[in-house]
């Protein structure tokens, strides 16, 4: 374990740098210095993070275009005739219907609230947990207003679009958006703004990709998928917050620093 501890601390220095940041999807967030900007293309340029990254950055980007460069003025003012402009966009699977309430949650919700943080806290604030376990599943029951109280009209294909760790979801994109927020150190990537999730919380934004390198350093186990195609690293809840505990292991107080290896070391093509 000390070899992948000491290649893992190596290429985490080489990849958490701000020269890697124009090509990765937090260079949206990095256009912005109001908290508000920041969270806002955040979390927009998080939950459209799959894809190639060009196209990710193009699409993150024409978003704040139609939102005239200034999303939290934008999100907190506009009228409903300045949506006509967002009936065009989409990315993947990501269509007008979520769109469209995207804008309508964001709007009702800094309306009430100075920063997104607020969403992501439950009942208690979830300081005793040893993930962000609760934080993500009240985030998902917020932005999917699944009591009705905020009145929001839900349209439910949008749900897909909001990972949670109650069905199981590895929450890749979401866990990456806290990874930006929560994570503080010196080197210019991760902004650290949020204070009241602490970054020994966060848990590893997984994907096939990230598991592959996992995989193969055996950090992380796989599983058969058939005959015709082999095995394939896990990506779910479990696996996410499995590999999250031995990355604590080499460091306690930041394991999802280890992002920064796992996925450089797959894009990179290094491994």
């Amino acid at each position: 374990m000390q070899a992948i501890q000491e290649l893992l601390d190596q290429k985490v220095d080489q990849y958490n740098r701000p020269a890697f940041i124009a090509r990765d999807p937090i260079s949206i967030p990095h256009r912005f210095s109001r908290l508000q900007d920041i969270e806002i293309m955040g979390f927009w340029a998080a939950v459209l993070a799959w894809g190639q990254r060009p196209v990710i950055l193009q699409k993150a980007n024409e978003l704040v275009t139609l939102m005239e460069g200034v999303p939290y003025d934008f999100i907190r003012y506009h009228e409903d005739s300045d949506l006509r402009r967002f009936l065009a966009f989409k990315h993947r699977t990501f269509n007008t219907t979520d769109t469209l309430y995207f804008l309508h949650f964001l709007k009702q919700y800094y309306n009430r609230h100075e920063s997104l943080e607020d969403a992501f806290l439950p009942v208690g604030g979830g300081a005793d947990s040893p993930t962000t376990e609760p934080h993500l599943m009240a985030f998902h029951d917020r932005f999917c207003d699944t009591t009705g109280e905020a009145g929001l009209f839900f349209p439910e294909r949008t749900r897909k679009h909001i990972a949670t760790p109650a069905r199981n979801s590895g929450c890749k994109r979401l866990n990456m958006f806290l990874r930006w927020m929560v994570r503080r150190d010196d080197r210019g990537v991760d902004f650290g703004l949020w204070q009241r999730i602490r970054p020994d919380q966060l848990v590893i934004p997984i994907d096939v990709h990230v598991g592959r390198v996992a995989s193969k350093l055996g950090l992380l186990g796989t599983r058969r998928v058939g005959p015709s195609h082999g095995e394939t690293p896990k990506t779910d809840w479990k696996a996410a917050v499995a590999l999250t505990d031995i990355l604590r292991q080499f460091d306690p107080t930041d394991p999802v620093r280890y992002d920064f290896a796992l996925f450089g070391l797959g894009v990179e093509g290094e491994m």
